[in-house]
């Protein structure tokens, strides 16, 4: 295998770079190359090049798919800034802060539209199916993020009901990337759904470790804490506290974001003290390692030979911040 994890990234952004917007109007395409240029870890368009390269299939005409599936990220995150509110993006102001709503939704509906023109380029005995699946991926996505803002009116959220939210709205972008790169590179229905799962799983994995370092991380690593809980945000490790606090500190837990008498710190401070009397931490943690290895398990059962799936693996490894 002549890839892996950094040229795949090196190729993917060099056609990234290629990606032609006309000029006008400046206000429609201004913006989507602003977002576009803001960073990101580039995840999806890796993960989908890393499948085509594990099962024999050629990267190089896979780039149009790759560039499809990172436009309509990138699309979904104008418009959830949008229903958020949200100021900032990637360590700037987000396009819905720097142009206003307006053009944020026009120019995300714009990308869509340009993710469905990259995805056309797919040779044609490969289309179909490859639309079906990025299709039904977009939708995936719709309904996760309808699920998280239902959950903001709901008084309770089993993990259960939580987890089949992220599958949708964090995992399902993962999991479509690696079901097209599979497919454009021949690999049998089998070796898709097993591909599916790998790439389900470590979304999984991804999400509740997120969930972990929003309350837990290290702010030196550029995260700030504790913002889901300024939120009131049902997190994983906020719906397991519910579970298991009493009824005074279960509306402690709905109630304290709200508290204007309370300082951010204090508001996090108090939350975190029923997260750690109940030892959610410590839970979250082994949700994530059930999660992780079950994703690497999944490779495993590859019809390829094992160092064909060592990228991946890497990359796994890599996303979830371990060595080993």
């Amino acid at each position: 295998m002549k890839y892996n994890n950094d040229t795949i990234l090196r190729l993917f952004e060099s056609a990234l770079d290629q990606l032609q917007t006309p000029e006008e109007p400046e206000l429609l395409y201004t913006p989507i190359i602003y977002s576009m240029s803001g960073g990101g870890k580039r995840l999806r368009p890796v993960l989908l090049l890393l499948s085509v390269d594990a099962f024999g299939g050629s990267v190089e005409e896979a780039v149009p798919a790759a560039l499809a599936v990172e436009v309509f990220h990138n699309f979904t995150l104008l418009h959830d800034d949008i229903m958020d509110n949200a100021s900032m993006r990637r360590g700037k102001p987000s396009v819905f802060a720097k142009w206003g709503g307006n053009v944020a939704l026009l120019s995300g509906d714009t990308m869509l539209i340009m993710a469905y023109k990259c995805l056309a380029r797919v040779k044609s005995e490969n289309l179909q199916r490859v639309l079906n699946i990025f299709c039904d991926m977009a939708a995936e996505v719709c309904e996760g993020q309808q699920y998280d803002m239902d959950f903001e009116t709901q008084t309770t959220v089993s993990a259960e009901e939580y987890i089949a939210m992220i599958e949708r709205k964090t995992s399902a972008l993962l999991s479509g990337s690696a079901m097209i790169g599979a497919t454009l590179a021949g690999a049998s229905d089998d070796d898709i759904k097993k591909i599916y799962r790998f790439a389900t799983e470590l979304g999984l994995a991804f999400q509740l470790q997120d969930d972990l370092l929003d309350s837990y991380g290290d702010e030196c690593l550029g995260k700030k804490i504790g913002g889901d809980i300024l939120e009131g945000k049902k997190t994983f490790l906020m719906i397991q506290a519910m579970r298991m606090a009493t009824h005074e500190e279960r509306e402690v837990l709905a109630t304290t974001h709200l508290n204007k008498q309370l300082s951010d710190a204090e508001k996090i401070a108090l939350v975190k003290s029923i997260y750690d009397k109940y030892d959610v931490k410590r839970y979250t943690e082994q949700q994530i390692e059930v999660r992780f290895d079950r994703a690497l398990l999944a490779l495993d059962t590859l019809s390829i030979a094992g160092e064909r799936t060592q990228h991946l693996a890497e990359f796994a490894r890599n996303l979830m911040g371990r060595k080993k």
